[in-house]
């Protein structure tokens, strides 16, 4: 017959505080036994273990993590996407369920809603990289006024944060970073102590220009820019304005064209280009997508690619290599910058005094159609 405690405890769901009075040890030891059991002798282990068998206890995931204060959950903070502009405030069409309709896509217009792909493979590393850490990723949008109450939000509820360089101010991460681990994707550490993510733009850039002049004889160029204020893009920037100066070359004081990194800002590029007097031989983009859109207005103006307008981008994401013509790009590992992102991390929640790290990825630069004619 169950003593008085586990037949009060039988009339309402059982606690963690429960197991621990039954068990006769703290909370903090009932959490180890389910998060790091082999930090549990195995006498008190068992002891434990038959107390949540005796009261029926489910742990759940608050509960544990009383005892580390920890929720189990990291964040992963994203700018607005792309595909929200198109698709703000459109009432949801629930049309006829049971019908189907048959859309003619043949000679019409190109989609404008380029997508978020270099999102989609950072996100699908972290997630990986969280299960395989066993935590939960909770994924935030911020855009405009939204993205401070949306950062601060997320900060309330997870053990740390992973935040892309330039998609919140920096006086805002530092002053996260006193309540919570953080680590930034995209860009070097500039005199913070907080962890880094990135990968060699510069680098990345500077070779595939380099390439452009060397090796194609390219001397007319011209660069499409990505928002102001993001660091990938002041790198990329730098990569081009080096593979320049260090064959003689003049290098300009500003892009030619500046864009968001979308594809509709591609698309604008390419227009204004082709409304000048003179074609450039080539364009560089700072972003695939924005390269993609600047091959859609060529396409569209009747220009080739690459025979007169030869077009290159950075990222290597899917729809580069399936475009036609197929994408030079310099692509780097997006689905490792997620990954990378979360070991850092679930390595600053394990030991918090470690020093500030700074991972670097490196980039592999792709030559395809858009700037190499296919072989006959």
């Amino acid at each position: 017959m169950p003593d008085q405690q586990e037949h009060a405890t039988m009339t309402r769901v059982p606690t963690v505080y429960d197991v621990a009075t039954h068990a006769g040890v703290s909370i903090a030891t009932v959490s180890r036994v389910f998060r790091q059991p082999d930090t549990v002798k195995e006498a008190t282990r068992e002891r434990v273990l038959a107390s949540v068998e005796a009261l029926g206890y489910v742990p759940s995931g608050a509960a544990r993590g009383l005892a580390a204060r920890r929720t189990g959950v990291i964040g992963l903070f994203f700018p607005g996407l792309d595909a929200l502009d198109a698709d703000a405030g459109r009432a949801l069409d629930e049309g006829d369920a049971g019908a189907a309709t048959i859309i003619r896509d043949v000679g019409g217009s190109v989609d404008t809603r380029g997508g978020d792909l270099y999102f989609d493979e950072v996100l699908r590393g972290s997630e990986v990289e969280a299960w395989r850490s066993g935590f939960v990723l909770m994924v935030g949008v911020g855009r405009g006024a939204t993205a401070h109450d949306t950062l601060v939000d997320m900060a309330g509820r997870v053990d740390g944060l992973i935040v892309l360089a330039g998609s919140v101010p920096d006086d805002e991460i530092a002053r996260l970073a006193r309540r919570l681990p953080v680590v930034v994707m995209a860009g070097r550490r500039q005199g913070d102590e907080l962890d880094h993510v990135s990968v060699s733009n510069t680098e990345g850039m500077r070779a595939l220009v380099g390439h452009l002049l060397d090796d194609l004889g390219v001397r007319e160029l011209a660069y499409v820019a990505g928002s102001e204020g993001s660091p990938d893009d002041a790198e990329r920037w730098q990569g081009f304005r080096d593979a320049l100066t260090e064959r003689g070359m003049t290098a300009p004081a500003t892009p030619d064209l500046r864009g968001d990194f979308t594809r509709e800002a591609g698309r604008r590029a390419g227009r204004a280009l082709l409304a000048r007097d003179v074609l450039p031989r080539a364009v560089v983009c700072a972003n695939d997508q924005m390269a993609l859109g600047v091959i859609d207005a060529a396409r569209i103006g009747g220009v080739d690619v690459p025979g007169e307008l030869i077009v290159t981008g950075f990222d290597g994401i899917d729809a580069g290599r399936l475009s036609t013509p197929r994408l030079t790009t310099v692509k780097q590992p997006m689905e490792e910058v997620g990954r990378a992102a979360v070991q850092t991390l679930v390595r600053r929640l394990t030991d918090p005094g470690r020093a500030a790290a700074s991972v670097r990825l490196p980039v592999q630069v792709y030559l395809r159609e858009s700037s190499e004619p296919a072989a006959p």
